[in-house]
């Protein structure tokens, strides 16, 4: 792994335990990233990282989680755990708003354009929903679509 990866993980593992920790509170999120950063003794440039992160994922919430809803089958997004919710939202942003660049230039961090943005959020919420459900075959196993 490179240094640049492994300080984007580790920007990615920051915003994570910032938003689980600001999650049904009315914590402002910068003392929380501020805090949480020094208990991992973050570098500058991941806490920026994860700055952009946290600030991009609160500032969009309300979309993001609509998408997330709008994804889930069977699931209320209430239903999912703090971890949960607040991986789901933290990809979400990350992968609608942000493009990974090379390490050589700078944090790694850029807006999408739209036709990235879209690709990106079509192939995601196809992966969250499920193909098609399982159905039994009276005389065998679960098979796909039903028919043999």
């Amino acid at each position: 792994m490179s240094r640049s990866a492994g300080r984007r993980r580790r920007g990615r593992e920051l915003a994570l335990r910032v938003l689980f920790e600001l999650e049904g509170t009315e914590k402002e999120p910068r003392p929380a990233l501020e805090y949480q950063a020094d208990d991992m003794g973050a570098p500058r440039d991941t806490v920026e990282f994860a700055r952009t992160l946290v600030e991009g994922t609160l500032g969009h919430v309300v979309h993001i989680d609509a998408a997330i809803s709008e994804a889930s089958v069977n699931w209320d997004l209430v239903d999912y755990g703090k971890v949960e919710r607040a991986v789901l939202r933290l990809g979400t942003y990350e992968g609608r708003e942000l493009i990974a660049e090379p390490a050589s230039r700078g944090t790694g961090t850029g807006h999408a354009t739209p036709a990235a943005a879209a690709s990106f959020e079509r192939s995601y919420v196809r992966s969250m929903k499920p193909a098609s459900p399982l159905q039994r075959d009276p005389g065998g196993p679960p098979v796909e679509g039903g028919d043999r």
